[in-house]
């Protein structure tokens, strides 16, 4: 598949905010896009993540999550638990695929990166 200039312009966007996501903190796809402009554009962050594991800068793509803070993401790592054990390292807690207490560990760009 031969990206556009467009589509990298917008996956190093989503790699700019999935940087900023504080340690022990997660987020999902949703709330990126909608940050972004493009709230319709989840599937699009999600494709931004699989490829996220190639970018010379890090990109903590562990701390995105889907919708209802499941590790969808998981088959993406190199290994099927590595997601979670790096969530786990950051002190989250992560049962049956999904982070406990997502709701309050949630950081919404929306809120945390606007202009005071």
């Amino acid at each position: 598949m031969k990206l556009s200039e467009k589509t990298y312009s917008f996956f190093d966007d989503v790699y700019s905010v999935v940087r900023l996501i504080p340690k022990g903190r997660v987020t999902n796809y949703g709330a990126i896009a909608k940050y972004l402009g493009a709230a319709r554009s989840s599937r699009m962050v999600g494709w931004a993540m699989n490829a996220a594991h190639g970018q010379k800068e890090y990109v903590p793509a562990h701390r995105v999550l889907n919708r209802n803070g499941m590790l969808t993401g998981k088959n993406h790592f190199a290994s099927a638990n590595e997601m979670q054990m790096l969530l786990e390292k950051e002190g989250i807690v992560v049962v049956k695929d999904t982070v406990k207490n997502f709701k309050t560990l949630f950081w919404d760009p929306m809120e945390e990166l606007k202009i005071k």
